[in-house]
């Protein structure tokens, strides 16, 4: 019986060996996983910030274009007279040929229509009137 109480306990060794192993294959496998989540954690809060910034940018761009707008129309409507009436064209021309200088630099970098409406109008492609408008804006400094 000595021989059948050998063989036991090797197997019982064996299985305990077996187990430790697999506990360990786990534990390393629990180690990567977690390291993957974190990795895919900290990616999407990267993207998450990056589009705050850009939305940030693009708000603030927007904002100072109206901004400039603003005072041109308080400038053109301040003096009635026809010294108004030119200021006010000298003003537009002077609006359009930034915009088209803007527009020129986009495009040398690449840039399509819809990505430049977007940078210096701030609305994105698609249907709405603010796009059509844009859009319509966007030709005719281009053609002129």
């Amino acid at each position: 019986m000595g021989g059948f109480a050998c063989c036991f306990e090797s197997r019982r060794i064996a299985l305990k060996l077996a187990q430790a192993e697999e506990f360990e294959s786990m534990r390393e496998a629990v180690v990567v996983a977690d390291a993957v989540d974190e990795l895919a954690t900290s990616a999407y809060v990267s993207e998450q910030q990056r589009r705050m910034e850009a939305e940030s940018i693009l708000n603030t761009a927007g904002s100072e274009q109206v901004e400039h707008l603003e005072r041109s129309l308080a400038l053109s409507h301040s003096q009635d007279d026809g010294w108004s009436s030119e200021r006010s064209n000298q003003l537009a021309e002077n609006a359009d040929s930034e915009l088209l200088e803007r527009i020129l630099e986009l495009q040398a970098k690449g840039y399509g229509k819809a990505k430049i409406i977007l940078e210096l109008w701030g609305v994105t492609k698609g249907g709405s009137p603010k796009y059509k408008a844009a859009e319509a804006e966007y030709k005719r400094l281009v053609e002129e």
